[in-house]
């Protein structure tokens, strides 16, 4: 019986696993390439809109803190637009456009981007503006004409080299208002901490325009200082620039040494009042407030082009899982095909030859290859079985053709008389040509399916009695005893279906093969069985079998010939001759009557006790 394929070594599950494993690859390489790319572009696209918007913001944001209105912003919004391919509007907070990079017909955007306000805006759109939201290039009043400009430059430079020479390392920044102003690697204004040689407060001594814009701006601010609650002397001079170090830092520098005491509170509303003052002192020199709109035109469709890197990761990554898919379809289908192959190889082979195939899985490729081999086993087997059999029908057959051709050929000859007992010899050599005849026809028809049977209810106990009383003569002959044995069982059942008193088995068979099959076993049974020995058939009923046993006391079977005992032309004896040893037919015969009548036989024996042949047969009751 061939063992079941283990699950995970099927052919079917085999195929499948390779599919799937090559088909998640190819779905997780895809996804993950098109994540990645996508969110690289997107993040891209993103990042660099993000920072055209901050620019064009900032730029926008500058214009306005420098003009004092919008009229000539159109010039510089085309400029942008052109440089970044987006559209740019401004409009005022109601809506009335300012300047547009497209046409004046073209709807705007539903949302404004951003608001562009240099006195309202934040550290991101323009670093510098810290906490005051003051974009710091709204200068207003402290804008330095050209000639305090130059004298401020020449202060800068004579107090760089005063640090150079103090092992101070500085550079001059010129600030919005056109100030100058000492920066070190840091970026601290001022240096850091001054030298003592060098802090002469000449360079941040506040000039004329200064000085006229910081009294402005004292102005703006007084009656809110004076609301605050604290005794706040006087705004005095700042760096202009109004970063970390502004006028309110400065102011509360002098409030310490002055030993004013204040809140927290009450700091953080003058810092208000400072703000609120700029603002008021800086609104007509910068432009009014104003909303951003960008886009990409009437026309345009958003969209991100797909990077070079990124085209080529994709062919690369594509080309990969299509090479691993080629390269695994290849390793499998070769592995598939070489059992295959060898197997068409095997089978095109001349047939004599019978030729075998390597077994290498244990698949169905595998189990086929076994299953090739059986068939070439038995093709074999049946070769040398049909070749022996046509040797043992033309033995079977010359023998008594020989002898009765001789004595023909002599009594033709006058060398012996046609007397009563060379006729007799004759018949005999006669009947047993006629037998072996008879054997070759009943298993041509069993093999062919063609053995006609008669079946009616027969009894167990009947059948064994004319078997015995049909070979008592030869059993006597050859000195065997010959014995019966039937068991009865209760509860069985007649040929009417009633049950029988005695509970003999019947069956349902024909009664000529049944006898022909079991004379077939006694006559073998006595060939075999030496003077004084026993042969019993018995009968029994077990489970819905009816058993027949034929047992004898002879000289056995070797266990290496036990298989073959039913095959056709075997003899214990190859010696023995047809008219001593049989023809080597009657098991074989007996196995296909059984068959027939759907039933099994076998033979169990021992060398030098005996030998026992079991039919079971269905039951009729």
């Amino acid at each position: 019986m061939t063992r079941p394929i283990p699950l995970r070594k099927r052919l079917l599950v085999r195929l499948l696993i390779t599919s799937v494993l090559i088909a998640i690859c190819s779905v997780a390489a895809t996804a993950w390439l098109a994540v990645e790319t996508t969110t690289r572009a997107i993040q891209e696209e993103q990042g660099q809109v993000l920072t055209e918007d901050m620019d064009i913001l900032r730029q926008l944001s500058g214009y306005a803190a420098t003009h004092r209105d919008w009229s000539g912003v159109g010039k510089t919004v085309r400029a942008l637009s052109d440089r970044t391919g987006r559209r740019i509007a401004l409009t005022a907070p109601d809506r009335t456009p300012i300047a547009d990079s497209e046409t004046r017909d073209t709807a705007l955007p539903p949302r404004a981007a951003a608001a562009v306000d240099p006195l309202h805006t934040d550290t991101f759109t323009e670093p510098g503006a810290q906490r005051t939201g003051i974009d710091p290039r709204a200068v207003g009043p402290f804008r330095l004409p050209r000639a305090e400009r130059e004298r401020v430059r020449l202060l800068a430079e004579k107090r760089r080299a005063c640090f150079s020479i103090n092992g101070v390392e500085t550079t001059i920044t010129q600030m919005p208002s056109g100030r100058s102003v000492l920066v070190d690697e840091d970026g601290t204004v001022d240096g850091g901490q001054v030298p003592t040689p060098c802090a002469d407060g000449v360079l941040n001594t506040p000039t004329a325009t200064e000085e006229k814009a910081l009294t402005e701006l004292n102005t703006y601010a007084g009656d809110c200082l004076k609301g605050v609650g604290g005794k706040f002397p006087s705004l005095f001079a700042a760096t202009v620039d109004f970063t970390d170090r502004s006028m309110l830092t400065r102011y509360l520098g002098r409030k310490a040494e002055t030993g004013i005491d204040t809140t927290r509170d009450q700091d953080k509303k003058a810092q208000e009042c400072v703000d609120r003052a700029r603002r008021q002192q800086l609104e007509p020199y910068v432009a009014p407030a104003a909303e951003l709109f960008l886009g990409r035109g009437d026309s345009a469709v958003p969209h991100f082009d797909m990077s070079a890197a990124n085209k080529a990761k994709v062919t690369g990554v594509a080309g990969l899982v299509l090479a691993l898919t080629v390269a695994v379809t290849v390793l499998v289908a070769t592995r598939l095909v070489r059992p295959l192959r060898a197997l068409t190889h095997a089978a095109q082979q001349p047939p004599e030859q019978h030729v075998r195939v390597p077994v290498t899985t244990q698949d169905e490729t595998g189990i086929l290859a076994v299953a090739f081999n059986d068939l070439a086993d038995r093709r074999e087997r049946m070769e040398a079985q049909r070749k022996a059999m046509v040797a043992d029908i033309a033995h079977e057959l010359r023998t008594p053709l020989t002898n009765i051709r001789g004595w023909l050929e002599v009594t033709r000859d006058g060398v012996v008389d046609p007397d009563p007992e060379l006729l007799a010899s004759l018949h005999d050599e006669a009947v047993v040509l006629q037998r072996v005849i008879d054997d070759l026809q009943d298993l041509a028809a069993a093999d062919a399916g063609t053995l006609r049977l008669h079946r009616e209810p027969v009894r167990a106990d009947e059948l064994l009695e004319q078997v015995v009383a049909a070979h008592r003569v030869a059993a006597e002959g050859a000195g065997v005893r010959l014995h019966m044995s039937v068991a009865a069982a209760q509860g069985s059942h007649g040929s009417d279906g009633s049950g029988d008193s005695d509970g003999t088995p019947w069956l349902d068979a024909d009664p000529v093969r049944m006898r022909q099959a079991l004379g077939n076993l006694v006559s073998n049974a006595i060939r075999h069985t030496p003077a004084d020995g026993t042969i019993t058939l018995s009968c029994r009923r077990q489970d819905d079998e009816v058993v027949f046993e034929v047992a004898d006391t002879g000289s056995g079977i070797a266990p290496e010939d036990l298989p073959s005992v039913f095959e056709r032309f075997w003899r214990a004896e190859k010696s023995r001759s047809r008219r001593t040893g049989g023809s080597g037919l009657g098991l074989s015969i007996v196995r296909q009557l059984v068959t027939a009548h759907g039933g099994t036989v076998t033979v169990t024996s021992e060398l030098g006790a005996g030998s026992v042949f079991t039919l079971r047969l269905p039951d009729a009751g």
